[in-house]
């Protein structure tokens, strides 16, 4: 292994390390319902942090198409999941569902054969749809009187700058032609996953 792929593998772990290490802030109330409030719920758990850097990195994984199609289909079926919130239509298991996105996102980044697009983008829809679902129906909570338009352009910007930051560390990868890095990744945003459905880590 040369020192370059030292750097590369070491940055990888940092970078995980540091994110599975942040105390366990997932959703912890809201102060309010203003865009400020709404931009800072996605980096506020490592459940949602994680899911959408992963789906970043899974676009660079795919290729073509899907480095644009994978956020986009993230963030419209997000927005959908939001909107049912905010007509009342409950989503048990919510937080499940979130917390094997990051497992099964991070299976996806990891694997050594690239997922069809179709699949992909029905997937990460899916899990979408509960990652909104929580965002919204956490702000209702909290608030009797909640309006929801400028928290939802908080969390959908935050959201495509986490996608954009997947999207950024993944080509970079395969720039420097790291591909195993990628897949180290994938298997970290894997092992939280699992430890987020195991109670391991608390969110």
């Amino acid at each position: 292994m040369t020192n370059r792929h030292r750097t590369v593998l070491a940055t990888l772990a940092a970078m995980m390390t540091l994110a599975v290490a942040t105390p366990a802030l997932a959703h912890p109330g809201h102060g309010g319902h203003e865009f400020a409030d709404g931009w800072a719920h996605p980096f506020s758990g490592l459940d949602h942090l994680l899911a959408m850097i992963a789906v970043g990195l899974l676009a660079v994984r795919m290729g073509g198409k899907a480095i644009w199609i994978m956020p986009c289909t993230f963030i419209a079926a997000m927005l959908a999941g939001g909107g049912l919130a905010a007509l009342g239509v409950p989503m048990p298991g919510a937080e499940w569902w979130i917390a094997a996105s990051v497992l099964a996102l991070g299976v996806m980044v990891a694997a050594t054969g690239v997922i069809p697009l179709k699949y992909g983008a029905a997937l990460v829809a899916l899990f979408a749809v509960f990652h909104g679902h929580a965002h919204v129906h956490e702000l209702l909570g909290s608030s009797a009187a909640a309006s929801i338009a400028p928290y939802a352009i908080g969390f959908v910007l935050a959201t495509a700058i986490l996608h954009a930051s997947g999207i950024a560390i993944g080509l970079g990868l395969r720039r420097w032609g790291q591909p195993m890095a990628m897949r180290v990744a994938g298997g970290m945003i894997t092992a939280a996953g699992l430890l987020i459905l195991c109670g391991i880590i608390q969110v």
